[in-house]
């Protein structure tokens, strides 16, 4: 299978289903930006140390895969079955933060990005996380969306904060407080 096909040359691309699009589109935008974010938990789980996490994380770059493919998907000309965010997947994230936050110390002050390695690239991959939100919510403004889909990024966000702390934590990092000025 060749990976280059040259279709793309003239700054269009074809949505699951055959329809072209020009690669601007905010469809594209928001599942590029879903892709982006997976990377980016690529990233994580080869810099972090304690594993802990390693099961969830794929499960989440699965899952990943599943959105940028619904978002992929031309609702109108899809003939595919495809996968779907259930409400199961976003209960294990709000469990899985739980159980981080059982061990961490009680955050009474806004933090810094950083702490550790790992811990910075949950960061950046929060804020990349953020931005798919906001494009896959300019999407829904357009057509229609799973809002399954909305609420699994919202709280995949709020997953990788705790996660950068619960690196932070595990890698004896410093969580560093925000000083306001004055």
């Amino acid at each position: 299978m060749k990976v280059y096909t040259r279709k793309g040359d003239t700054g269009e691309t074809s949505l699951i289903g055959g329809t072209r699009v020009k690669k601007t589109n905010i469809r594209i935008e928001a599942y590029g930006t879903v892709d982006e974010l997976n990377s980016f938990i690529g990233l994580i789980r080869d810099t972090a140390r304690d594993k802990s996490a390693e099961d969830t994380l794929v499960e989440i770059q699965n899952l990943l895969f599943t959105i940028g493919s619904e978002l992929a998907a031309d609702p109108g000309n899809n003939r595919m079955v495809l996968p779907q965010v259930e409400d199961e997947d976003i209960k294990k994230l709000e469990e899985e933060m739980d159980r981080m936050n059982e061990e961490l110390p009680e955050l009474r002050n806004f933090i810094l990005p950083g702490g550790d390695q790992a811990s910075s690239f949950c960061h950046v991959a929060r804020c990349v996380c953020r931005r798919a939100e906001r494009r896959t919510v300019g999407l829904s403004e357009a057509m229609s969306v799973d809002e399954k889909i909305i609420r699994y990024l919202n709280r995949l966000s709020d997953y990788l904060f705790v996660l950068a702390r619960f690196y932070t934590y595990r890698h004896q990092g410093k969580e560093t407080l925000w000083k306001t000025r004055g």
